[in-house]
């Protein structure tokens, strides 16, 4: 079973204040945030005055509350609803070309690519839009790709206790492209697999052979 899914952008909402899951560092207010803009404009030696920036600190904090929405979501939450009703249904149920923009924890810039997620169910499934939602919650924060991978495998083996996962992400990184050194055109690929992915070599040339198969649908 294949299907090409992404889930929508949520409303734009502000970041919930208080203390990160993480530390205890206090989320600064909206109005510290557009300071900090204000900031970093001018060391770019900017005129904070002219008519295109006055209104730009607000729209750059507009725009990372949906950069980041991730840090509010839940992605075990996404998985708690499951259906164990499957006729008997026991094979691979994969999400090809989940296409998702995240942000470098290092430069902070975009990480644009596509994830290809899948499981072998043991008796539980879940809706298919909750797969690509987890991609995007783990997307929508400051993140390695490999540490992304990692946590969306994760993520799907421990709330569905399937048979096995596996996830790959083919993505550009703009740190690499339009800093650095400048390699243009140049992707990453990382992989995870747990379960019968992990152990089964078959299955796993499988899940290859599904990620490099033919879109039928794209063409239409």
């Amino acid at each position: 079973m294949e299907r090409k899914a992404s889930a929508p952008v949520p409303p734009l909402r502000e970041p919930q204040t208080g203390l990160r899951a993480s530390g205890d560092t206090r989320r600064p207010s909206r109005e510290e945030a557009e300071a900090a803009v204000r900031t970093l404009l001018a060391w770019t030696g900017d005129d904070l005055t002219r008519e295109g920036l006055l209104d730009t600190p607000k729209r750059v904090v507009d725009s990372y509350a949906e950069y980041f929405w991730g840090y509010d979501g839940d992605p075990v939450d996404e998985l708690s609803r499951t259906f164990e009703d499957v006729q008997g249904y026991d094979d691979i149920v994969m999400l090809r070309d989940i296409d998702f923009a995240s942000h470098c924890e290092h430069h902070m810039v975009p990480i644009i690519g596509v994830a290809h997620v899948a499981y072998i169910p043991d008796r539980r499934i879940v809706g298919i839009s909750k797969l690509a939602r987890v991609v995007d919650i783990y997307a929508k924060r400051l993140q390695t790709q490999e540490t992304m991978t990692a946590q969306i495998a994760n993520c799907i083996q421990e709330a569905l206790k399937p048979k096995g996962v596996a996830v790959m992400i083919d993505a550009l990184h703009q740190c690499m492209t339009m800093r650095g050194v400048h390699k243009k055109g140049t992707t990453t690929i990382t992989t995870r697999f747990t379960g019968v992915f992990s152990e089964d070599k078959a299955e796993r040339d499988r899940f290859m052979q599904l990620v490099n198969g033919t879109r039928v649908l794209a063409s239409r």
